[in-house]
């Protein structure tokens, strides 16, 4: 699951529900913070497939110690950011032959669009 933060701001007005909006009580997610050598494996199998599902996201998380779920959300903002880089690549060489481009779409466009898909596990 997820590591919460300790309860801020709780008064004594009665128990505190952590996930009701607007109660005395919130609760934060910490932010995974992880080690060199999981990211190195992590980005070994990004490198031979962009998406990692089943019993391959079980395993791999099972073998660097972590969670099936974070290793889906490293997947998840590895593909956004792969994504980036690739318009920007695109972008640099277009603009070497005096190529004017149109908008491009920014990065929460490309968030907002990855948050829309639905992860279906085999």
């Amino acid at each position: 699951g997820l590591e919460l933060s300790h309860c801020v701001g709780a008064s004594s007005l009665g128990p505190a529900v952590p996930w009701r909006s607007g109660g005395p009580c919130k609760m934060k997610r910490v932010r995974t913070v992880f080690k060199p050598e999981q990211l190195e494996r992590l980005e070994q199998e990004f490198l031979k497939q962009q998406y990692m599902v089943g019993t391959e996201r079980v395993d791999l998380a099972a073998t660097l110690h972590l969670t099936e779920t974070q290793v889906k959300v490293w997947f998840q903002n590895r593909r956004i950011k792969w994504r980036k880089q690739s318009m920007e690549q695109k972008a640099a060489k277009l603009s070497q032959f005096g190529v004017i481009q149109p908008a491009t779409a920014d990065s929460t466009d490309i968030k907002d669009h990855e948050e829309d898909t639905v992860d279906i596990e085999l």
